[in-house]
């Protein structure tokens, strides 16, 4: 009985979280950079880039500033026009010392000459137009995209295309103005990918949350007559957006522990994502900037902002018309967003948001009382005050057998728990301390 009704809340999960998206019906506005960009060389989950450049040269907005030879990177690109000043190492996000090129801006920016749209008369020319626009991920993850695209079609069956615009984290409205603003674009993105890629059809997933947008875009289909292209609107629950579960709610279909969701037909782009391909295609202009939702409870104004990748902590906070000085500022959501304090962490490809908090309740951690709450949250069927155990006991046999790595991080079992105990920081944890065993069990 225990199984059959935790398989049903795997896909019957019904914790939702307040919207607070207070900056929807905010048009994006185009915010240059007045002070040095800080641009990481770490901008994916594969490979870090090497810089191509070096400190005293003159670079242009879109020229390629560093690159890999690694099949897991992306190439990055100068986001403004200036002097490359330094190189140095920052503390990214993720607690890891990246390497960073520091550029002074111009007065005037100029565009790199060297920018042109690709020529594309095959699957192969477009995935290496992908590549060389830099483009990663958009939905939080930044997992290069040319990666994702590159399947083997003698191995994956792949008929069906998943826009993923269900920004289910609260705050963030940088895919709904996506949606709003560029639904041209997104419907381009979507029919370039199926015509280079051989998909047969698209779903547009959207929580019902945002009436406007499933609306919108239902009215672009209609009249572009695209047959193959439909609006799914979803569950407004969290983690909507997770690739599984956005799968499963659109789909019907279950991606199995260990495997790819190419292993269940389908193929899930970001909305933003869908849409720079079709503008790189036009323009031939690299991923150089990002839309970002900032918010919080002493923002003023929240907002959509045009960024350039590389703008400082510190120069948003002077942009971000602030009633206070934060004592928290989180990158992302609030669910799975990171906290940082350093003023020169910059906006990487991946920030999809910045979030500025004053005077947050603190909250005390007491002993598990075994409510059963957190596994009631928990959208991938998992038993996370099991992990915490497994973890602080390094047992590493038992968090095999609780299948820790299927823990997507979304921050559920904390956000749930009436003992405020820090569930999911120790699940992250515990999937590190598993990854580095086998690494190094794998090298003897």
């Amino acid at each position: 009985m225990i199984l059959i009704f935790r398989r049903k809340l795997m896909y019957g999960n019904r914790f939702h979280l307040p919207h607070r998206k207070n900056s929807a019906e905010v048009r994006t506005k185009k915010l240059d950079s007045s002070g040095a960009v800080i641009i990481s060389m770490a901008q994916s989950i594969g490979a870090p880039c090497e810089p191509v450049v070096k400190a005293g040269d003159h670079v242009k907005t879109g020229q390629l500033i560093a690159d890999s030879e690694a099949f897991m990177s992306a190439p990055i690109y100068s986001s403004v026009t200036g002097r490359v000043i330094a190189e140095r190492n920052i503390l990214g996000i993720n607690g890891n010392l990246d390497k960073a090129l520091v550029i002074e801006p111009d007065p005037k920016q100029i565009m790199c000459e060297k920018i042109a749209p690709p020529v594309i008369n095959s699957r192969a020319d477009f995935i290496e137009a992908v590549r060389k626009s830099g483009l990663v991920g958009l939905g939080g993850a930044g997992f290069p995209t040319h990666v994702k695209l590159g399947f083997d079609p003698e191995k994956y069956k792949i008929d069906t295309l998943i826009i993923n615009g269900a920004e289910c984290e609260p705050y963030i409205t940088s895919d709904y103005r996506e949606f709003m603003e560029s639904s041209d674009e997104v419907i381009k993105g979507a029919k370039l990918i199926m015509k280079w890629c051989g998909i047969g059809r698209t779903i547009i997933g959207i929580e019902k949350s945002s009436p406007d947008a499933i609306r919108h875009m239902r009215d672009v289909i209609e009249e572009k007559k695209e047959e193959n292209i439909t609006v799914k609107p979803l569950p407004t629950n969290f983690p909507q957006g997770a690739e599984k579960v956005l799968i499963y709610n659109t789909t019907r279909r279950v991606v199995n522990e260990g495997e790819l969701p190419l292993a269940a037909g389908c193929l899930v782009i970001n909305v933003s994502g869908a849409a720079f391909i079709a503008k790189y295609v036009q323009s031939g202009i690299p991923l150089i900037s990002r839309r970002i939702t900032v918010d919080g409870n002493i923002v003023n104004k929240p907002s959509n902002y045009l960024v350039p990748v590389g703008m400082t902590l510190g120069e948003l906070m002077k942009k971000a018309d602030l009633r206070l000085q934060p004592d928290r500022i989180i990158f992302g959501g609030p669910m799975m967003g990171q906290s940082v304090y350093d003023p020169d962490t910059p906006v990487c490809k991946t920030t999809g948001a910045v979030l500025f908090f004053k005077d947050m309740p603190e909250y005390r951690i007491s002993a598990c009382i075994r409510c059963g709450k957190c596994l009631r949250a928990c959208s991938m069927n998992l038993m996370p005050t099991e992990f915490m155990k497994a973890y602080e006991m390094r047992d590493m046999k038992m968090l095999r057998k609780l299948r820790v790595n299927l823990c997507m991080e979304c921050g559920s079992c904390s956000y749930i728990c009436p003992a405020k105990r820090n569930i999911t920081e120790r699940n992250k944890l515990a999937k590190e301390l598993l990854r580095k065993l086998e690494k190094q069990q794998g090298k003897q």
